[in-house]
């Protein structure tokens, strides 16, 4: 190689140095914690030691730097090693690697954000690389920016789809400054790995895929510092052999000691036997200084320029209604970013592609990476990130969006075609199961707007919402309800009907609060009044607002939801009355696996439709003046 400058005996020797003490520190630390993963610590030595004292620019001092290279380790269980690195650079005191794993301690057991130098949580295998895409993504396309992405896998993770998921899309957007380190040390947890030291076989695939795979001894400083010097015109996948648990003699290569750590008297005797390889040299390593050229960038008052255009009475789609709002966002704001998973003609984020397509990533049908690319994409506070496909497809990346909280992510997911009112495409394509898997996730917000001025509030809020953000948006066209200077704020309800002598209070969203407005009116005739609640976000629900007005109709509350009866609406408005005496919570949801059918046809045989609510309201009232 032509530009290639070897690295004098010194450094190399200095490097050889550093992945001894690296040993040594991730040992020591997994011992006086009495759990954790040497071996795998010890397979990634010469790795770490060449990526941070060799290859990689940054400031130590200053992890987050917004111009550092970037770094994923997604096998997270190595973790002490990682903590050994930011020793060796002087980022943490040698004495804070043996509270590893304490519960007053930020190092815990795998990565995660509240460490400094760490970006994403890891730990849940085979999500590191995706994340690392969106880092990519925007370090080339969006800041414009000189900064590298390195992530580092083991191969028991490459079993993982959303691996080769992220590979498809970084080959796809020739993300040139990705470079992807595979730990091939052939053991996993329990078994080998299938493809064990077959190196050959993990570069065939990786080069199936795109990238320029590159096979090296892992163990090999001069190697890795060649491999990682080169220069790159589109991915790359370097193949690192290595020997799980290398320089503990007793463990090398051996099944039966992922995740044990040494008992204190081996491991002092390991720690000597390395020691001894460390030989005096007076080279001190320092990593280089960043290129800083990346973009200041503020992401505060993420704001809508005006009012929603709407008019009370006309119809649209909540869904067309987010992508339209999405692109008035992304008008008045360039850090707005939309992923879509080939979705975009129904979710009508293909309205923000049509505006704005320099800030549009086509993640195709890959839902698990799309979640991880928007991760990616919002570290470092670099961009407003929303997402977007029908809603049940939410449901395959759940292991991601758990691991978005983890990572302390700010990222905004919409999902339309939610319910049994979709009609004809029948169970598949049916969001039932979505509010109770985004309630489940401690940092979410859960956004149910019910018209268009709505959806577009619920968009602005979402963008200055810390956490994961979950809007839901309907197929139907459904009528403007509010008007455009409506005042909109997450957990606070809206009461849409009401008089002054309501009997029961009804609390719907989306479609199902239009079919509550519809029984009002039946129910008008007969002179029986409703109270009807929009809860606008399911979580943070407004239970104030609902205790308040049900209090109104004696406790009196009929819920309907074109969901599941498990974990959606009316059980989050059962949890917010748990302790009040005298309430009666009957709940209307969708009982059983719906089927194909006109939208009208399915919300009648599910008992969701205006008709079943004013039988509810009726059978209510005439159990109470029987109890009387």
């Amino acid at each position: 190689m032509e530009d290639y400058h070897k690295p004098d005996q010194q450094t190399l020797q200095a490097l050889r140095n550093v992945a001894n003490r690296l040993r040594i520190n991730s040992i020591k630390a997994t011992t006086a914690a009495g759990s954790g993963h040497p071996t795998s610590c010890c397979s990634v030595a010469e790795i770490m030691s060449v990526l941070f004292f060799n290859t990689m620019k940054y400031r130590p001092e200053d992890p987050r730097n917004i111009n550092n290279d970037r770094f994923v380790l997604s096998k997270g269980h190595a973790a002490p090693v990682l903590y050994a690195v930011w020793a060796e650079a002087g980022y943490l005191k040698d004495s804070e690697l043996l509270n590893l794993r304490k519960v007053d301690s930020i190092l815990e057991g795998h990565p995660v954000p509240k460490q400094q130098f760490v970006d994403v949580a890891t730990g849940s295998l085979g999500q590191g690389l995706g994340a690392a895409c969106g880092m990519a993504y925007t370090g080339k396309y969006f800041d414009k920016a000189s900064y590298n992405v390195y992530c580092l896998l083991g191969d028991g993770e490459m079993s993982e789809g959303s691996v080769w998921e992220a590979m498809s899309f970084a080959s796809y957007y020739q993300l040139d400054n990705l470079v992807a380190i595979l730990d091939i040390n052939r053991l996993g947890q329990s078994d080998p790995a299938p493809l064990q030291h077959h190196v050959e076989k993990y570069q065939k695939r990786c080069e199936a895929f795109g990238w320029n795979a590159i096979i090296v001894d892992g163990h090999s400083v001069e190697e890795l510092t060649k491999v990682l010097s080169q220069p790159r015109h589109q991915p790359t996948a370097i193949i690192a052999k290595t020997i799980k648990g290398k320089g503990i003699s007793a463990a090398e290569d051996k099944m039966g000691w992922h995740g044990k750590p040494l008992p204190k008297e081996m491991a002092e005797g390991v720690m000597k036997d390395i020691q001894v390889r460390i030989m005096n040299t007076t080279k001190r390593l320092y990593p280089a200084t960043p290129t800083e050229d990346s973009p200041p960038v503020s992401l505060r008052n993420v704001r809508m320029p005006n009012a929603p255009n709407y008019k009370l009475g006309e119809k649209i789609a909540t869904r067309k209604a987010y992508g339209m709002a999405l692109a008035k966002l992304g008008r008045y704001n360039e850090h707005v970013v939309a992923l879509d998973g080939d979705t975009k003609n129904s979710t009508f984020s293909e309205l923000f592609k049509n505006e704005h397509p320099e800030r549009y990533v086509e993640c195709y049908i890959a839902e698990q990476n799309m979640v991880s690319i928007a991760v990616g994409c919002a570290t470092r506070d670099r961009n407003v990130v929303f997402a977007s496909t029908f809603a049940t497809f939410f449901t395959r990346a759940y292991d991601q969006l758990r691991m978005a909280a983890i990572s302390e992510s700010n990222i905004n997911l919409c999902g339309s075609h939610c319910g049994v009112s979709i009609g004809e495409d029948g169970p598949s394509q049916m969001g039932l199961e979505d509010i109770a898997m985004f309630r489940a996730i401690p940092t979410a917000t859960v956004f149910y707007p019910s018209d268009g001025v709505s959806t577009e509030k619920a968009v602005e809020l979402a963008a200055n919402t810390k956490g994961v953000c979950f809007i839901r948006t309907s197929r139907p066209e459904n009528t403007i309800l509010y008007n455009s200077n409506e005042d909109f704020h997450v957990g606070q309800a809206k009461v849409v009907y009401k008089t002054n002598d309501d009997h029961v209070t009804v609390i719907g969203a989306g479609v199902t609060l239009h079919e509550a407005l519809a029984a009002a009116e039946m129910l008008k005739k007969e002179r029986i009044n409703i109270r009807v609640i929009d809860p606008f976000t399911i979580k943070p629900l407004d239970s104030k607002t609902i205790i308040e007005h049900a209090k109104a109709t004696r406790g009196r509350i009929v819920t309907v939801e074109d969901h599941y009866y498990e974990g959606g609406l009316g059980e989050a408005v059962c949890s917010a009355v748990v302790n009040e005496t005298g309430f009666n919570v009957h709940r209307m949801a969708v009982a059983h696996v719906p089927r194909s059918g006109k939208p009208t046809e399915l919300l009648k045989i599910f008992g969701i439709d205006r008709d079943a609510i004013a039988q509810a309201v009726r059978k209510m009232l005439s159990s109470s003046a029987n109890a009387k």
